[in-house]
């Protein structure tokens, strides 16, 4: 199980870089045109780094949360439900940053 976990952590942790990275260039694009596109591609990766910012705080940094979802309590198909949502997220997030940036 704690492979479902740490997969998990490491697909919200690549999300977090990635979200930020996506944040600075659509907040860049907003102050430099002004555009309402913009804005909301900035707006849509500041709420999507914050639940992923929680995620990883979950996971990482909250001595209970984190310790429960380590422990066996948690069953193995909820943890590879978690993890595909996690990876199929840094999937489309990947694609994201490959067409901001080109």
């Amino acid at each position: 199980m704690s492979l479902w976990f740490d997969v998990a952590r490491v697909a919200v942790g690549v999300n977090v870089a990635l979200l930020l990275a996506l944040v600075w260039v659509w907040g860049r694009n907003y102050a430099q045109f002004r555009s309402k596109h913009a804005l909301g591609l900035a707006m849509f990766g500041v709420f999507l780094l914050g639940e992923n910012a929680f995620a990883l705080y979950i996971y990482l940094v909250d001595p209970m949360l984190s310790a429960w979802f380590a422990s066996e309590a948690v069953s193995p198909t909820a943890w590879r439900a978690m993890m595909a949502l996690h990876v199929l997220q840094t999937a489309g997030l990947i694609f994201l940053v490959w067409i901001t940036w080109d």
